[in-house]
């Protein structure tokens, strides 16, 4: 049961015009999705203007992600408590001024809390957002509205990494930040206009030692990862960071187990096979994938003597192929099973992965494109076909739950795919001993980062041989 000041001019016997709602949250999901990519290409001329190694830029990234990924299960029950208008306005707020602040910062640690803020920002964009369309709109327009806000998620990534670059040589990379700023401010004024206050009177108390085991464990395990490579953490440091983390996962799985329904996220969503092997699918196979757009605009500006603007252009092959790949999903999963597609698929895209090992100076352009295509061809299917199969068999009071976790794991994997890349790459770089050599210690990372893909392959292949085709219902679940 929901309550609301705006609740009467929802009555579903009255006309409505939602376009203005749309609009709204579409632009709250393309901030999101811009800031998420804009940044990669940037992170040299980052590193020259604060005095800092390109290669030890990743915790810009891993800041952002992290974030998101703690702040995102708590995002839905703020709004339910707060109100859709207050929690989305709030969102931009601190979007826009995290903005501000990573735009002034002067220093990498600076730089690194002015991402927290804007990702608990961007964090709430897209879930409060989606939840107050849920409650707002009727039924039968709400899958057309979602396809229409996912559009800008697509856009975000196919112009964030061209617009960065191109924004750091025409300007500075402070410009890639304080583009937000204009955005934000007619962001909140349409929020303060258009944006139902929509909150519920049956609200479950918060699971606050929950989230602070869960949150403990992953931002244990991020600072472990970090501390590899970055933080220069001493290896008993890293040690028990990683042990605590371990520890903090494994006592919310006990505590989750004693709270039944009440508990952050339920274990009877791991009852679910097709859920349980999507989560776990996504956590591993997306931490090659999600290190891919910090190691390739580099390998490509430190190594191979690209400028920013043209590193970035490089990006948009990867772009295009994703969203040209949208069109094979649905006959590949109807002919071949989930099984079978994700599989081969998997081990398709840590293969691309690898294969980057091969880059040099000395191919041509086209080749490079080519390149660049596959990967994103391959990669995007991977994306969309575990999320389908994750979501597929959800129903009822699992469904809200189980998205709020798969939006969490993908965050979270992202930060880590960073976060060990990164690592790899450090621990190559150390070992090869000098600047020559980087290219071939990129080239190492790689083929690392592939075998980590390809071996989730091992976790696909644990669902049933006889998985079901997609039918209508879970067809809409290809949202990525």
């Amino acid at each position: 049961m929901t309550s609301s000041s705006d609740t009467p001019s929802m009555a579903p016997d009255k006309p409505q015009n939602y376009r203005p709602l749309l609009w709204l949250v579409a632009m709250g999901f393309f901030m999101q999705a811009l800031d998420s990519t804009i940044v990669n290409t940037a992170l040299p001329a980052m590193a020259r203007s604060l005095g800092e190694s390109p290669l030890r830029m990743q915790s810009v990234i891993i800041a952002y992600m992290l974030t998101m990924a703690i702040i995102i299960p708590v995002s839905g029950w703020l709004a339910d408590r707060v109100g859709t208008r207050k929690i989305f306005f709030s969102a931009i707020f601190l979007f826009t001024l995290g903005s501000i602040l990573c735009a002034s910062s002067q220093t990498l640690p600076l730089l690194v809390a002015s991402r927290v803020v804007q990702g608990i920002g961007g964090a709430m964009l897209l879930p409060v957002g989606r939840l107050t369309m849920l409650r707002a709109l009727p039924r039968h327009l709400f899958l057309p509205a979602m396809s229409f806000i996912t559009i800008p998620g697509l856009i975000g990534p196919l112009i964030g990494p061209t617009l960065g670059g191109w924004l750091v040589e025409a300007l500075s990379w402070h410009w890639i930040f304080l583009i937000n700023v204009p955005i934000g401010i007619i962001g909140g004024l349409a929020t303060l206009r258009f944006m139902p206050d929509i909150r519920s009177d049956d609200l479950m108390p918060f699971d606050s030692a929950g989230y602070f085991l869960l949150t403990s464990g992953m931002v244990a395990l991020s600072i472990a990862l970090d501390g590899l490579s970055e933080l220069h953490l001493p290896h008993a440091m890293v040690m028990l960071l990683l042990i605590f983390g371990f520890v903090s996962l494994t006592t919310y799985w006990l505590h989750a187990g004693r709270k039944g329904d009440a508990a952050l996220f339920s274990l009877k969503l791991f009852v679910l096979p097709s859920y349980r092997i999507g989560v776990l699918g996504n956590l591993f196979a997306r931490i090659g994938s999600g290190s891919m757009p910090f190691l390739l605009p580099l390998l490509l500006q430190v190594c191979l003597g690209h400028t920013p603007a043209e590193a970035g252009m490089m990006m948009i092959p990867v772009a295009l192929a994703a969203m040209l790949s949208k069109n094979f999903v649905t006959p590949l999963v109807r002919k071949f099973g989930y099984r079978q597609v994700l599989v081969a698929n998997t081990v398709l895209v840590g293969l691309s992965i690898a294969s980057f090992a091969l880059m040099t100076g000395d191919e041509p352009t086209w080749l490079r494109v080519i390149h660049m295509g596959l990967f994103g061809f391959f990669n995007s299917i991977q994306f969309t076909c575990m999320n389908t199969l994750t979501l597929k068999d959800l129903d009822g009071k699992l469904a809200s739950s189980g998205n709020g976790l798969l939006s969490m794991v993908m965050m979270l994997s992202m930060s880590l795919g960073v976060a060990s890349a990164a690592a790899v790459l450090a621990g190559f770089t150390q070992i090869m001993g000098n600047v020559a050599n980087t290219l071939e210690a990129f080239h190492s990372t790689f083929i690392c980062v592939g075998l980590m893909t390809s071996a989730a392959a091992w976790i696909f292949w644990q669902l049933p041989h006889d998985e079901p085709v997609v039918t209508e219902k879970s067809d809409t679940a290809l949202v990525e």
